[in-house]
């Protein structure tokens, strides 16, 4: 009888290890592909169970929490939702995530290990914690100042720190409200069809994610090309370029909106806005030397994060001489974000050091206890510093008395360029209205600031003055809310 309950006992405590073996097996082999499983909602009712983590603009909560009553509890609030759409994205318990809301989720949602209490405290009691803040760069008027300006018209604004990289401005237009697409009832399944089926595309972030033609406002990067290869050395000296001018190995004539432009300078090229003079000059700067300078301004980077991802800005590599001459103007293949053109006019008025751009300060705990700070980093050397100081001369110089009149601002230096992109078969399209632009604080070691507006159903003629009319006074607005003399 003992030998057949020591038998059992041994068929028992075998049976006893294989069940310990196998339930160590699913929960520290297979627990990844399990937490994975679509058909497991545990991390999900978990994730909504506590009250999400918020962004802030000027230290303020621009989003929130509200307790549904659901099995997925807290759902996400956003204030003023379309004005800091392009910014905050959005967090749906049925869509996911975007932009800030999704590449600091692990922030705001508390799984992050950098809000445990101890190391690898998470992983050993698998929860979360209350979910951190996610404090942005962006300076609330001017964000205000840029989503006005647009009104409702199809476009994008990017404004800049130059000294830092930090953006003040990212606005796109038209907008929608991320809190409509927030919950799992039928009205946000109708509100989602409906924003990802309006032909005005609300939901694009035209300041990161959309490409234009940058038009004249490219021949800024042309000049800087032009002076740093030695082709100009002298900014008034004429450039001995006939109007109209004959591309390159074509009979196609090229020719100019404004006048003046026969035999003009490269500092009057700058001032009128000459297509000529500046498709000349890059052509005698070269392909090589034009996609160098192109790419030291951040054209053809993929890699460019805010920390969101930024759409790559193209210039071609591979043209022939009259291609590069049209790509030289901001036309054939050549497409910018306006952030990108943002970066352009930031580069110029700091000396030619273009910084990262970033939309991120610093991320704190629930008690603002930092966690993570972003500081200023240089991205490139764009240009030299005296490149740098010629070009603010002449953009400088187009603002005083020359295209971009409508973006002065008195006792305030202020240098831009404006553009007109012609798209569309046959460029029939409706041209899309450019203006970047800077301006220096006049208080000695005041603010800076770099913007970059484009205006998609600009009511324009083709013509660099509708950049001018347009997207100047947008730009205008911006910077004086920046350096704070709009209630001067």
């Amino acid at each position: 009888m003992t030998r057949y309950i020591r038998r059992a006992a041994v068929f028992c405590l075998v049976l006893l290890v294989a069940l310990l073996v196998n339930a160590a097996r699913v929960q520290i082999f297979e627990a990844d592909s399990l937490d994975d499983n679509p058909a497991n909602r545990r991390n999900t009712i978990t994730r909504y169970n506590q009250a999400r983590g918020n962004i802030l603009v000027d230290g303020k909560a621009v989003t929130g929490s509200k307790d549904s009553g659901q099995q997925l509890r807290y759902e996400r609030t956003y204030k003023h939702g379309p004005l800091f759409a392009p910014v905050t994205g959005y967090a749906s318990q049925m869509y996911g995530t975007s932009l800030l809301e999704n590449a600091e989720d692990d922030i705001l949602s508390g799984t992050d290990p950098m809000l445990a209490p101890l190391p690898l405290w998470n992983d050993m009691t698998r929860s979360q914690q209350p979910g951190g803040k996610v404090a942005t760069t962006i300076n609330g008027a001017a964000q205000r100042a840029a989503y006005s300006g647009l009104a409702g018209r199809r476009g994008a604004v990017a404004a800049l720190n130059p000294a830092t990289g930090a953006i003040l401005a990212l606005v796109s237009s038209p907008s929608y409200d991320p809190g409509k697409i927030a919950g799992t009832d039928s009205a946000t399944m109708s509100a989602w069809t409906r924003l990802n089926r309006a032909p005005s595309q609300p939901m694009l972030n035209r300041a990161i994610r959309q490409t234009y033609p940058p038009g004249s406002t490219f021949k800024i990067v042309t000049a800087a090309a032009a002076l740093d290869a030695g082709i100009v050395t002298d900014l008034d000296e004429p450039t001995e370029t006939p109007s109209p001018w004959v591309l390159p190995d074509t009979s196609t004539v090229l020719r100019n909106e404004a006048r003046g432009c026969e035999d003009a300078s490269l500092a009057d090229a700058i001032r009128v806005s000459c297509n000529t003079v500046m498709a000349k000059l890059g052509v005698q700067v070269g392909l090589k030397g034009m996609v160098s300078a192109a790419k030291r301004f951040g054209f053809d980077d993929a890699g460019v994060r805010i920390p969101s991802s930024v759409s790559r800005s193209n210039f071609d590599t591979d043209m022939d001489r009259s291609q590069l001459a049209l790509s030289s103007i901001g036309q054939f293949n050549t497409t910018a974000t306006p952030l990108q053109m943002a970066m352009v006019s930031a580069a110029v008025v700091n000396g030619g050091v273009l910084m990262a751009p970033h939309l991120v300060d610093r991320t704190t705990d629930k008690n603002g206890n930092t966690l993570a700070q972003t500081g200023a980093k240089t991205y490139r050397q764009a240009m030299s510093p005296a490149t740098a100081t010629q070009l603010q001369e002449m953009m400088m110089d187009a603002v005083e008395d020359g295209t971009g009149t409508n973006a002065q601002i008195p006792d305030v230096m202020v240098g831009g360029k404006t553009g007109t992109a012609q798209h569309g078969v046959g460029n029939k399209g409706t041209p899309y209205a450019w203006f970047i632009s800077w301006a220096r604080s006049p208080e000695p070691g005041g603010p800076e600031v770099a913007v970059a507006v484009v205006v998609e159903d600009a009511s324009a003629n083709r013509t660099d003055i509708s950049g001018g009319g347009s997207a100047a006074p947008i730009a205008r607005n911006v910077m004086e809310a920046v350096l704070k003399l709009s209630d001067r």
